[in-house]
């Protein structure tokens, strides 16, 4: 038999491949399928007039990378971006008893959204409107208006684009994988916006993952790893868990305590031997080298990642900036600073989790409001503060998106005594750099915060206004076989567009 014919027989291509996937998984699982998708190993089956993006920008990019900052729990728009007097004025009185009675009827029948069904008969909702928690000031020459809880956020406010009429579908804490997915937890889960974004655009730093993730992801209950993951698009384009200890930020890729990296390179030069052997019978075959390739690179993020979270490199100024000399502030201090640290390596995508406790999460504020919102915007508002500044003075918040958000809004009507309830119908997101205005609030919610009722924003107009930026057209990114409602791709907020 020929070199030639012998090249098309499956058996010794299938063996060697898998012989080879077995050899690789034994040091690391962690980074391999995205490797390997960038090389065009291990994609999907070739379809007849379509192919894989080619990581280069549909047209020309506003940015270059994102830092996706998620408040699990559902934060109250009514005590941080969006300030409602009324509440105060009609506190303790219900919706039907105030001029504002005429929220009780709103519907929006293009959305397939019909919001609030009175209690009783007499068009009574029976929650009395609870007082504002916290005071609002004009901040910057802009004149945004932020809560008190912020005050170091606040400083920011001439380079903040607040979008204050957002809403959604699902009232319960499925909103969570709604925000990343656009899909009510109900229809299954679906590819995330960074899995989007790792799938339309190529890597920056080979020797790091495209799409990270930073934190405590949501528990099970809200759609667990669901909310960064891949779905249909394959685990390839899935975030990558990071720790931001530099002794073990690759729990899952690291060698064992008793394996020395000389063994690991002695595993890669025998790969790269027998790759030399193959060639004579395959020499026209680019996977053995591809997967070598890949392996290699594996090797080298187990150097590359604990370098890039390792903080003490930064100056005592930058630590402190962020709070890491504080318990309040250290961790999210330390997640925030990390993921400065890998868009200036060069990460497309870096997704990180406040709040998450193993069920719907901390900032889920039934009751004790007061107290809950003082200590998380505690813990989240200077680290955020300081990433955009630190982003700022180095000349990356031009080409890095920051996004701020939360599943949903809180009620403006009280829970038990001192609580507000899940409220899909109105919340804000926060947004600030990569090509977008500064020191603007975007759309409006009714005098009680209670419907979003002008420049009303589905959550994944937040996702096309992201992907717009970084120059990507979401409608180019066919899947064969999968078809994506309208509502998937959202529109960009131009209003917020510079």
């Amino acid at each position: 038999m020929s070199a030639k014919s012998r090249r098309h027989q499956p058996g010794p291509r299938g063996g060697r491949r898998a012989f080879l996937a077995d050899m690789g998984m034994g040091f690391t699982g962690l980074a391999l399928g995205e490797m390997l998708w960038r090389d065009g190993i291990c994609r999907a089956s070739e379809t007849v007039g379509w192919s894989p993006p080619t990581g280069e920008p549909n047209f020309r990019p506003r940015a270059k990378n994102v830092i996706w900052i998620f408040l699990v729990g559902g934060m109250s728009h009514l005590e941080s971006f969006d300030p409602k007097p009324a509440l105060t004025e009609f506190a303790g009185k219900e919706i039907g008893e105030t001029p504002h009675k005429d929220v009780l009827t709103a519907s929006f029948v293009e959305d397939n959204l019909r919001i609030v069904v009175p209690d009783d008969a007499n068009g009574h909702i029976r929650h009395k409107l609870f007082p504002t928690q916290i005071g609002f000031q004009k901040r910057g020459q802009s004149g945004l208006e932020i809560s008190d809880w912020w005050p170091h956020l606040a400083n920011c406010a001439d380079d903040l684009a607040v979008v204050r009429s957002m809403w959604t579908t699902d009232n319960n804490h499925g909103a969570q994988l709604q925000f990343h997915t656009g899909r009510h937890v109900l229809e299954g889960q679906f590819p995330t916006i960074g899995s989007w974004v790792h799938y339309g655009l190529g890597s920056l730093n080979e020797n790091l993952p495209r799409f990270v993730v930073l934190g405590t992801p949501i528990a099970d209950c809200c759609g667990g790893i669901g909310a960064h993951g891949a779905n249909y698009l394959g685990p390839e384009h899935s975030g990558v868990q990071l720790g931001v200890d530099p002794k073990n930020p690759l729990p899952f890729a690291a060698p064992g305590v008793d394996v020395y990296r000389e063994e690991q390179r002695g595993e890669l030069d025998l790969l790269g031997k027998l790759n030399a052997l193959t060639a004579v019978e395959y020499p026209d075959d680019p996977a053995i080298r591809a997967r070598i390739k890949s392996y290699e690179l594996a090797y080298h993020m187990q150097t590359a990642v604990p370098d890039v979270v390792d903080c003490e490199a930064e100056t005592p100024a930058i630590r402190s900036l962020y709070g890491l000399d504080a318990k309040p502030t250290e961790t999210f201090g330390r997640q925030c600073l990390v993921a400065r640290r890998l868009v200036e390596k060069g990460v497309r995508f870096v997704q990180i989790f406040h709040g998450s406790n193993g069920g719907a999460g901390a900032w889920d504020a039934h009751g004790g409001l007061k107290l809950n919102h003082a200590n998380n915007c505690g813990q989240v508002d200077q680290p955020i503060a300081a990433l955009i500044q630190d982003l700022k003075q180095r000349g990356l918040l031009d080409e890095t998106i920051v996004v701020i958000g939360t599943e949903f809004g809180r009620t403006p009507g009280t829970q038990g005594s001192d609580g507000r309830d899940h409220h899909p119908f109105a919340f804000s997101v926060v947004m600030a750099g990569g090509g977008l205005k500064a020191g603007i609030a975007h759309g409006a919610t009714d005098a009680l915060g209670f419907h979003a009722i002008e420049n009303r924003h589905y959550v994944t107009d937040v996702h096309a206004t992201v992907l717009h930026q970084l120059g990507i057209d979401a409608r180019r990114l066919e899947i064969p076989g999968r078809k994506r409602l309208a509502i998937d791709f959202g529109e960009p907020i131009r209003d917020i567009i510079a």
